[in-house]
């Protein structure tokens, strides 16, 4: 295997692994507040294709990242509201939310395009710059989420705010009495965690694929929840398993292109399409079970 192979192969991982760090990153954040939202396959559907929609209607690829971004703040406000305020079921509300998504972007799709299945814009300005590299040309959100896992790590941490985060989560009757609002808390880290799952969707249409399709996500946002788990909730800690999942994701791009490898044995081509979700598998049950905020998922009322 040659060097270009290699770095062609790593680059692709690296890419594979972007949408995967940010939803992971935020879902990070708002799990350590006590709350969990499932729904992240959801919003990488709306949000991928928000991004493209956006993208059109502003004429740039900015607009369209402000578009995901904006969308899943508000998908992460609506969630927020439902199970924080109104204690609704925070899984019954993310497989509504995944459910949604998958109706939408069909309908979508239909309605505003009037394709059946999938839309590929035109115009190189609706597409997130590339920044060359000796992996090849990576997008600049590869370095944005990057430093987003680093400084979400530093104000988890080594600020007051992450006392603020991690109480919520695991002592929110203490962290009431200590003055802090839980519940206004758990819905502006829900926004920010869902703003962030919203920017990997919209990377996914205009930096990944180029494209929308309703099948695009693929699993991607249950791969990020693995992400979570495997990291413990640590938001740098997330990068190893979004890479070690982006490597499986950008195995069947390459092995395509590498007819030797489709044909190392029989069924190779289907065992490689299968080793993002088995790496998912072996991964979590390598790192067994971890300790999640004891207050996670539970609705705070104040007494």
């Amino acid at each position: 295997m040659s060097w270009g192979q290699v770095g062609s192969l790593l680059g692709t991982s690296l890419t594979a692994m972007t949408p995967l760090v940010l939803a992971a990153v935020g879902e990070s954040l708002n799990e350590k507040a006590g709350t969990i939202n499932i729904g992240l396959e959801g919003i990488f559907l709306i949000t991928a294709l928000m991004g493209v929609f956006g993208a059109e209607l502003v004429g740039n690829w900015m607009g369209g990242l402000l578009f995901g971004v904006g969308v899943g703040a508000l998908i992460g406000f609506m969630f927020a509201v439902i199970c924080v305020y109104w204690r609704g079921d925070q899984i019954i509300a993310g497989l509504g939310l995944i459910m949604f998504g998958s109706g939408m972007v069909p309908f979508w799709l239909m309605a505003i395009w009037g394709q059946a299945g999938q839309y590929t814009p035109f115009g190189e300005e609706l597409f997130v710059p590339q920044i060359s590299t000796p992996l090849g040309s990576l997008s600049l959100l590869f370095f944005a989420a990057i430093g987003i896992a680093i400084l979400a790590h530093f104000i988890l941490h080594r600020t007051l705010i992450g006392v603020k985060i991690r109480a919520a989560g695991e002592k929110p009757e203490s962290a009431d009495v200590a003055g802090i609002s839980v519940n206004q808390l758990r819905l502006v880290v829900c926004v920010i965690g869902a703003a962030l799952a919203g920017l990997g969707g919209a990377f996914m249409s205009l930096s990944w694929v180029h494209t929308v399709t309703k099948e695009m996500v693929a699993g991607y946002g249950f791969i990020a929840l693995a992400c979570v788990v495997f990291a413990g909730l640590e938001p740098l800690e997330t990068l190893i398993p979004a890479f070690l999942f982006g490597f499986g994701r950008a195995l069947t791009p390459w092995a395509n292109i590498n007819p030797a490898v489709m044909n190392l044995f029989p069924g190779a081509s289907y065992f490689i399409k299968m080793a993002p979700f088995i790496l998912v598998l072996v991964a979590i049950a390598i790192v067994g079970r971890r300790l999640f905020p004891s207050a996670m998922g539970e609705p705070y009322v104040r007494e």
